[in-house]
């Protein structure tokens, strides 16, 4: 059959590229270090020291998922080769369409492994904290706010990470001023390191009575959840803090007492919030440990500009400085304005489709570093 030639001759193609991706994840290396991350946990000692304990565990089950991922994707490539065997075997062309839907999810599979790859920045591997505020527009960026709060959301649940609200504050009239949230995953802000900048939407207004079309801005600002120790000295002087009451609206667990807290670094005017902890003493040391990961990335920010010379290329992160637009009315669209992505399906971006436009932007960086080293 014409389709099984097809089939067949698509599914042989991948043979080398699976060995280059073997390479490119460093499975080798990867199986020695879980070999002595198992053995480290055989010592009678192993939970003494439960911090240390939980980055272990952390570590090995990273590298076990990278692992399983190859050997799923061989697995996969094995079976198709096996249905196409059957199909020539037996002349059944009701199998022509299951090996069609699984070589489309092998494809999909191999996509997504290799774009890991991409992800290797000393802190990809890490949770994400993810803040949304509303721009110039009142209530019309408030509702865009809230928009791209679900769009995240749906986002994170189909990848399976975790979402914990930091802090939460309602729009005056609808939707939400601004919104901080903890998202828990491997390779979390990897991925969503993509997301940070100017969202642009353009749409017919729910709040004009006229019906008339309607610019929003929101900003997203992207941050790994730092752990571990980062050396920076922040002295008393340098910062503010002040408490306030919560909103309460991101969900049963915020604390509805004055305990929240807000943190100014005054020489530049970093800003950071947490409502969430049960105490303030609890909300205070996590503020504080979004400000010294926000200060660490300010600086590294500022040494890549200095060693790649392209200070004039970097976004000022100002209204003007838009990364994408959601278009809904008088026609649909959401494009990447630094990848020239694009889907005419906004409905399922804002669902949480945002895959191929964080595919699309690591190939984009990764071009772009490449071509700073040459």
């Amino acid at each position: 059959m014409v389709e099984l030639d097809q089939f067949k001759y698509k599914i042989g193609g991948y043979e080398e590229p699976l060995c280059e991706l073997k390479e490119s994840l460093g499975l080798d290396l990867k199986q020695e270090r879980i070999d002595q991350l198992e053995a480290q946990m055989e010592a009678p000692d192993f939970w003494d020291d439960v911090t240390s304990s939980q980055f272990v565990m952390k570590e090995l089950k990273q590298l076990k998922d990278v692992v399983e991922s190859y050997e799923t994707l061989q697995e996969e490539k094995d079976d198709i080769e096996t249905m196409i065997e059957m199909g020539y075997e037996e002349e059944d062309p009701e199998l022509v369409p299951e090996v069609k839907e699984m070589l489309e999810k092998f494809e999909e599979d191999f996509e997504n492994l290799r774009i890991s790859t991409l992800l290797s920045g000393e802190y990809d591997k890490e949770d994400a904290i993810l803040s949304l505020n509303a721009g110039a527009g009142g209530t019309e960026s408030c509702d865009w706010v809230s928009m791209l709060y679900r769009m995240y959301h749906k986002w994170a649940e189909k990848k399976g990470f975790r979402i914990q609200i930091l802090d939460y504050l309602d729009g005056e009239v609808a939707g939400i001023k601004s919104v901080t949230m903890l998202i828990s995953g491997e390779n979390a802000y990897g991925y969503l390191k993509s997301e940070k900048g100017i969202h642009r939407l353009v749409r017919i207004s729910p709040f004009n009575a006229a019906g008339k079309r309607q610019t929003s801005f929101a900003s997203c600002d992207i941050m790994p959840d730092i752990k571990q120790d980062i050396n920076i000295e922040i002295a008393d002087d340098e910062i503010r803090i002040d408490t306030y009451r919560s909103s309460g609206a991101g969900g049963q667990h915020i604390n509805k007492t004055d305990s929240a807290i807000r943190i100014t670094h005054l020489p530049t005017g970093t800003v950071v919030q947490c409502q969430n902890e049960r105490s303030q003493h609890q909300n205070k040391e996590k503020a504080m440990q979004m400000l010294k990961a926000k200060l660490y990335l300010l600086k590294e920010q500022e040494k890549k500009e200095e060693l790649s010379g392209i200070r004039g290329e970097v976004m000022d992160n100002g209204w003007g400085s838009q990364i994408r637009s959601y278009v809904l009315q008088p026609y649909t669209m959401v494009k990447d304005h630094r990848t020239n992505e694009e889907s005419g399906n906004p409905s399922a971006v804002l669902d949480g489709a945002l895959d191929n436009f964080i595919n699309a932007y690591l190939k984009w960086e990764n071009l772009k570093q490449t071509k700073q080293e040459d």
